[in-house]
């Protein structure tokens, strides 16, 4: 199919609003990039499992996941980029050591170390149900992103391990973990020169330091109003907060919408 634009959404902060669900204009609007030949296209560091209500809402079905770590294309996966277990088993030594706890996370499955109030309080903050306890996951099962529950102690998995992984602090309480050289712009990239789709104007909106390296790669950035400056800094234009219609204007602005 030929596209005549692509663009891609983060989740937090952006597509979703402070509920983590969708508004019915967002939906809407969404819904009719379809009907104009232009692929919705969602980028984000959650999974489809930890969400999938989120995507049946918006109707996506081509997808950046877990920031780059599970790629797919019209329901079909194209990338997936598992992190090794002997990694995962250093790892979650430091953070039994630490009062701290990992997070497994693949295209449809999220699980979690053990549960203490700092694992409550991250999931929480993002409005999502807690995940269930299974230590052992990572043995059995790929894991393409990580999430270190932790406050504190980010030099204690940071210096280790960044010649292996890279670590985006989003929320107060978890830094997404995932394989080196893997970001939304790895993702996108890999997408795009995957599925031919070269010479389709790309666009993006994004609010947090894991949209950068996005924005940092499409033709038209779009930074949220809520975002931080590191991203409006590099936005081509900045629009509204997402809980003031801000993926409506934006879409407007740039004739992506009627």
């Amino acid at each position: 199919m030929t596209y005549r634009a692509l663009v891609f959404f983060d989740l937090d902060g952006t597509l979703m609003n402070p509920q983590s669900q969708l508004d019915a204009d967002v939906r809407a609007a969404v819904h009719s990039l379809r009907d104009q030949d232009i692929l919705p296209v969602i980028a984000t560091g959650r999974s489809r499992g930890e969400i999938p209500e989120i995507f049946e809402q918006a109707g996506i079905d081509t997808y950046v996941a877990l920031n780059g770590g599970v790629i797919v294309y019209n329901g079909q996966p194209i990338y997936e980029g598992a992190i090794a277990p002997a990694t995962i088993e250093k790892m979650l030594t430091v953070t039994e050591s630490h009062g701290d706890a990992l997070a497994y996370y693949n295209g449809t499955d999220f699980r979690i170390s053990r549960l203490n109030d700092l694992v409550k309080a991250q999931y929480d903050f993002v409005s999502t149900p807690y995940p269930q306890v299974e230590r052992d996951f990572y043995q059995t099962n790929p894991v393409d992103m990580l999430l270190v529950i932790t406050v504190d102690n980010d030099k204690r998995y940071t210096y280790p391990y960044g010649d292996e992984l890279t670590f985006y602090r989003n929320t107060p309480y978890a830094l997404d973990t995932i394989l080196k050289g893997e970001s939304k712009q790895f993702g996108i990239r890999t997408l795009i020169d995957k599925m031919g789709l070269a010479d389709v104007p790309t666009y993006a909106f994004g609010d947090g330091v894991n949209d950068i390296p996005m924005l940092n790669t499409v033709d038209h950035p779009i930074a949220m109003g809520n975002g931080i400056t590191a991203v409006k800094d590099r936005a081509e234009y900045i629009t509204a907060k997402n809980t003031e219609g801000g993926i409506i204007q934006g879409l407007r602005h740039f004739g992506l919408l009627p």
